[in-house]
């Protein structure tokens, strides 16, 4: 099993914190077959809400998947206290926002899309159900009467020892 980190960084304007939203969160992937190099074409969905139970040993996995080229069956648990937020002070930086523990495949891209959370800055409003599938957000916040934004949403996989 390999451990990747999912680390992103975006610019942040008037937002102190930026969050997946709850357990229900669903990330959005694409992978690759360790086995055969086989790359998927279709985005995936990963929810900590959706498991099933490892073939061998007492743990869950979060998704499952037989390669079309090879059928190996491939799975991935994420790994629910690694799930973090992207602050005001994490910009200008990548930084792991979770780790999935990936047994025969390796995600390779994702999608921001819709389910964040975004918390203004000086006490704001909390916006939830944020969607990031245009690769950015903007809103008005009526509490500090400012505008707010989300933009120039990047990520990297980071293999974990």
């Amino acid at each position: 099993m390999v451990k990747i980190a999912l680390q992103i960084t975006c610019r942040l304007d008037n937002i102190e914190e930026l969050k997946p939203g709850g357990p229900e969160f669903r990330w959005c992937l694409k992978f690759t077959c360790s086995n055969c190099g086989q790359a998927s074409e279709k985005w995936n969905y990963v929810s900590l809400e959706e498991s099933t139970p490892m073939q061998r040993g007492s743990g869950v996995n979060n998704f499952v998947i037989k390669c079309k080229l090879c059928s190996r069956e491939n799975s991935m648990t994420i790994m629910e206290h690694t799930i973090k937020s992207f602050t005001l002070n994490d910009q200008g930086k990548f930084k792991a926002i979770v780790t999935f523990d990936c047994r025969g495949m390796e995600p390779s891209d994702f999608s921001a899309r819709e389910g964040w959370t975004a918390q203004t800055i000086e006490g704001g409003r909390e916006f939830s159900d944020v969607d990031l599938s245009e690769g950015e957000w903007e809103y008005y916040c009526d509490e500090t009467l400012q505008p707010v934004g989300i933009y120039e949403i990047k990520h990297r996989f980071e293999k974990i020892k």
